[in-house]
Parts: structure tokens; sequence; C-alpha cells
């Protein structure tokens, strides 16, 4: 865990939906400072990530003010976060923001993931 300001980010480097994604979102100028970790990397973040319990392969992780947002409920907290500002940014927030959509939709965000994943020849973050 972590207690400096701003937010971390922990997504799949090798998902083009993933990394589109995270660079997308607008989150500078509502949280401060974002830090986009690939899990494929590793370190001190995606270890406690995992030290946690929370499963990389599942969902992406917003950590931030020191509790872990996993899936669903990462998603959710990056749309509340989330400038207005941009199409992609309006799309994700009136999609995301609620947490019902987001709980419904995450499993089929997941299964494109794994699908694209699969036809590209790559494997899972821990396979």
């Amino acid at each position: 865990m972590t207690d400096s300001p701003g937010a971390i980010v922990i997504y799949d480097g090798e998902c083009p939906f993933c990394s589109r994604y995270v660079r997308m979102l607008r989150l500078r100028e509502t949280v401060g400072p974002v830090r986009l970790l690939d899990a494929r990397d590793g370190g001190p973040e995606v270890e406690a990530a995992l030290a946690e319990g929370l499963d990389l392969d599942e969902g992406m992780v917003l950590l931030m003010d020191g509790r872990y947002h996993h899936g669903d409920d990462c998603i959710h907290r990056l749309a509340l976060l989330s400038t207005g500002s941009g199409a992609f940014n309006r799309l994700n927030a009136a999609i995301f923001r609620s947490e019902r959509l987001s709980r419904l939709l995450y499993p089929l965000l997941r299964a494109g993931r794994n699908t694209v994943l699969a036809l590209l020849g790559r494997q899972k973050i821990n396979p």
C-alpha cells in the first residue's frame, strides 16, 4: 500500500483495450498525480495488490487513499473521478457511473479482454 497523494491504476499492458482505456481517462484534473502501472512489469504496488488477494487477470486495480478498488468497482470509481471532457470520458461516465451497470457490464469487458488476448497469442498475467 502507499500513502502517496493521487492514485495508482494497475492494468494489463498487453491488453490493447486496457492500455487505451487508462490512457484515455482524464483523472489528473480531479485526483492529482496518477501513476499507470503495467501489472506485467511487477513491482511493489503490483505485489501489494496480489497480497490483498486481487486477481489481476480478473480486473484492473485502482489504489487511492489507501483503498483498493478492483474490477467493476475500479471502473465505477474511475468513471466517478474522470472529467466530463471529451467524448470518451462522457460516454464512460454515462455508463460506468452507475454501480449496477458497472457490475453487469464488467464481466463482458473481461471476457472480451480474455478473447482478444487469446486471439493475439498473449498469455494472461498469471497463466
